[in-house]
């Protein structure tokens, strides 16, 4: 990312608004929100098989491994504010499981992005369908959205929630209710 051309544009934003850029507060605003900005699009140069960077083992494992709880912070493609929240990740190994803490590191990706929720959800699912080829795949977010909480409707406490689910947690409702359950249970 161009910082400079960034900080140039912030500091248009800031004249458009009616701001004098010339109060020490705002100085080194346009500064700040670029590397701001690098930072939480950071997901944009992300690729997933430097993430996994081979963390795929072999392993016999056919029971339901979740990762629930994974906090997220994402940017609102359609106002550019944030939205944020928790991610509930499960799996059912066919033969190769993923290090844990890839897990979380793949939910990084998607969410460092300009996003809308319903994709970043397929996508999370998607990803781990494609490098595991588990027995099934479920993802659960819910979500605050800033752009319903500080303009708009202006509804504080609203959460939206999306899944996404692939093989047996789509085709079985034993095994879908379990991970719901799962995800609802108390935490250690």
């Amino acid at each position: 990312m161009n910082l400079d051309l960034f900080a140039e544009s912030v500091r248009s934003i800031l004249e458009l608004i009616g701001e004098d850029l010339n109060r020490p507060g705002l100085k080194k605003t346009p500064k700040r929100v670029a590397k701001a900005y690098e930072f939480l699009m950071q997901g944009y140069k992300k690729n997933i098989d430097d993430v996994l960077n081979g963390a795929i083992f072999e392993e016999k494992y056919d029971e339901m491994v979740i990762v629930k709880d994974i906090d997220f912070y994402s940017m609102c493609e359609h106002h550019l504010l944030p939205f944020y929240g928790k991610v509930h990740v499960a799996y059912i190994p066919n033969g190769k499981i993923v290090g844990i803490s890839k897990i979380p590191r793949i939910v990084d990706v998607f969410a460092r992005r300009l996003q809308v929720q319903e994709r970043m959800t397929r996508q999370i699912c998607d990803t781990l369908e494609k490098y595991l080829s588990p027995d099934g795949t479920a993802v659960v977010v819910e979500a605050y959205h800033m752009c319903m909480m500080m303009r708009g409707v202006e509804k504080q406490n609203s959460i939206t929630t999306t899944s996404a689910m692939q093989g047996v947690f789509k085709e079985s409702e034993r095994t879908r209710n379990e991970f719901l359950n799962l995800i609802q249970s108390k935490r250690i």
